[in-house]
């Protein structure tokens, strides 16, 4: 095995030592999953997306104090926001400054169809003026050492208008003051269905020079994290869905990139550990009650790293109290038998219609 040479992933001040990060993940990527995601090689994560009028009107609750929660092993940390207003991200950056999040990251990429409808995340880049004004409000509002990013996709859809209008807000967001974007390899109309085109990225990037672009989409192997990087030239990686159940791909991509072979994935002790520390942390921070439901979804991604991932799966999600998920560890997770890797459903890009560009370029 080769080792990668990878350089460190700057993002305006802050440098992380490996630039493959966790995303923020709607509905998924909250304190508990940041930290295990940290705690397995990931240099930096994000919050899950956070509407910009909800921040900013946000009262110290119990309920609703999970929403700004970051652990002190977390840093450094970012923070997300959605919006349609855009004088409404300054005031809710300003919360999120406080809140101890040392980035800001807007999001015009969101693609969920109750999201458009209601003029934001994606809807913004069919707007490029608005979207402009929106990075304007945020960097003058957040001191200058917070950085201040962007996520993208590659367009509303595959129109030259769209196209025009997405590197219009690209370059007028450097030259405001951004420090780095990520751009997904689909467009918002295709959401995620039909392949992210890496080569899209890879021309984003000799577009962009010394710019730093993060890249995005079909992410779900340690290998595809490095094949990205390889392939497009982008500066570092964000995993989402990919990470999801399995925040083991941060350690395998760290050791892959280090020219060691692909270790093999976690027995079912780690697998046993991990989801009852990440249990431990969610009950902590929303209690035992509260926490099923959403413990529900992560388990069910766990249980795709189980020989018998069915059952398992099956068992999971019949979990409807607290403490009942102990049941299934002490069932399925009782002897230390190897795991196995998630099966797949899309392949790498590169073995795609990348591939072919690549022979032919």
């Amino acid at each position: 095995m080769v080792a990668m040479q990878l350089k460190p992933l700057q993002i305006g001040p802050i440098s992380l030592d490996f630039p493959v990060v966790q995303a923020a993940l709607s509905g998924y990527s909250d304190g508990p999953m940041r930290q295990i995601a940290r705690r397995h090689g990931a240099p930096y994560t994000l919050c899950e997306v956070m509407l910009d009028k909800f921040v900013a009107e946000l009262k110290p609750r119990r309920k609703t104090r999970h929403f700004l929660h970051i652990a002190e092993e977390e840093h450094p940390v970012g923070g997300q926001l959605m919006g349609s207003d855009p004088a409404m991200f300054g005031p809710a950056s300003e919360r999120m400054v406080e809140a101890g999040f040392d980035v800001i990251d807007i999001n015009f990429g969101c693609p969920v169809k109750k999201v458009l409808g209601r003029c934001r995340g994606g809807f913004h880049l069919s707007q490029p003026e608005v979207a402009i004004e929106i990075i304007k409000i945020v960097r003058q509002t957040v001191p200058d050492h917070i950085p201040v990013t962007v996520k993208m996709r590659r367009g509303i859809d595959d129109t030259s208008e769209s196209r025009d209008n997405f590197f219009h807000i690209f370059d007028r967001a450097y030259e405001l003051g951004v420090a780095a974007t990520t751009v997904h390899g689909r467009t918002v109309e295709q959401r995620y269905d039909g392949p992210s085109r890496w080569e899209f990225l890879r021309e984003l990037k000799q577009h962009a020079g010394d710019r730093v672009v993060l890249g995005s989409g079909d992410l779900f192997t340690a290998q595809s994290c490095l094949d990205m990087i390889e392939y497009t030239g982008v500066d570092g990686v964000t995993v989402a869905r990919g990470a999801i159940g399995n925040p083991w791909i941060f350690q395998q991509t760290r050791a892959l990139a280090a020219g060691e072979a692909m270790p093999d994935p976690p027995s079912l002790f780690e697998q046993r550990d991990v989801i009852a520390e990440h249990y431990r942390l969610a009950e902590e921070l929303y209690g035992a009650e509260r926490c099923v439901p959403d413990m529900r979804k992560f388990c069910i991604k766990y249980s795709k790293l189980h020989p018998n991932h069915a059952e398992v799966r099956g068992d999971f999600c019949r979990v409807n109290q607290a403490g009942a998920w102990r049941e299934v560890l002490d069932k399925w997770y009782a002897e230390d038998l190897p795991g196995v890797h998630p099966e797949i459903d899309e392949p790498n890009p590169l073995s795609r219609d990348a591939a072919l560009a690549a022979s032919c370029g």
